[in-house]
Formats: structure tokens, C-alpha cells, sequence
């Protein structure tokens, strides 16, 4: 099986991760934050604001590997707090708008660089 590693233009992770690898027809994200690799930092310090850069850097990811949100067959929620689920259910809803993916959602102890939340999903590839 052919396997091709996705490449960013500005890369949303600051670890050592492949953003995404193509395989088998399939599209398998690194975990997302909401970290804004331009500039360096968290694009906010609350949940709202870290939940949607953490669905836009999926999707710029999705994007790079010719694929999408409406592709996405999977996704792991990683929660530094579990009583943020509701907010982020909510944030969710608005990026998933036609069939949901399977979805499983976690409180961790830690999520690297402090983040409130971290996603990652499997996806169809679209080429």
C-alpha cells in the first residue's frame, strides 16, 4: 500500500508530527489544536475561540490532503475540561453540517502547550 504524508504550507503543530498521511484511500489527521502557526501562539485562551481554530486547522489539513470536513468518517476529541463538551458540541454542530462521523470525546490530563482541546479524525481521500 502507497502511503503519501501531507505537507502544510505554515504547519498548525508545533511538534514534530506529520499533519496528515494518505493511505488505502483513507486520510489520517494528526491531532488539531487551536494553535495559529503564524503566529505562534493559541489564536485564544477560552474554549470557543480554541474549539474553532482547532476545526480550522482540521480542515486546512483535509484541505491539503484532498479531502473535507464532509469526508471525515472519525473524529477523537481530546477535552482538558469535560464540562466544556456542551460549548464545543455546540462550535461542533456548525462545522458538521450534513451526516455526522462516528465521534468519541475524552477528558485527558494534559493535552502539550497547555491547549483546552485537541481533534483528530480519519477521512475519505477525495483523490
Amino acid at each position: 500500500m502507497k502511503k503519501e504524508t501531507i505537507h502544510l504550507a505554515v504547519s498548525h503543530s508545533p511538534a514534530p508530527v506529520s499533519p496528515a498521511v494518505k493511505a488505502g484511500g483513507f486520510v489520517f489527521c494528526s491531532g488539531q489544536c487551536g494553535y495559529d502557526a503564524e503566529n505562534g501562539c493559541f489564536g485564544g485562551s477560552d474554549i470557543e475561540t480554541q474549539t474553532r481554530g482547532a476545526l480550522d486547522n482540521l480542515q486546512a489539513v483535509l484541505y491539503a490532503a484532498s479531502s473535507s470536513l464532509e469526508q471525515v468518517l472519525k473524529v477523537n476529541i481530546y477535552l482538558a475540561d469535560v464540562a466544556d463538551f456542551p460549548i464545543v458540541n455546540e462550535i461542533y454542530k456548525t462545522y458538521f453540517t450534513g451526516e455526522k462521523p462516528a465521534r468519541t470525546c475524552l477528558q485527558i490530563a494534559k493535552i502539550p502547550l497547555g491547549a483546552l482541546i485537541e481533534i483528530e479524525a480519519v477521512a475519505l481521500s477525495e483523490s
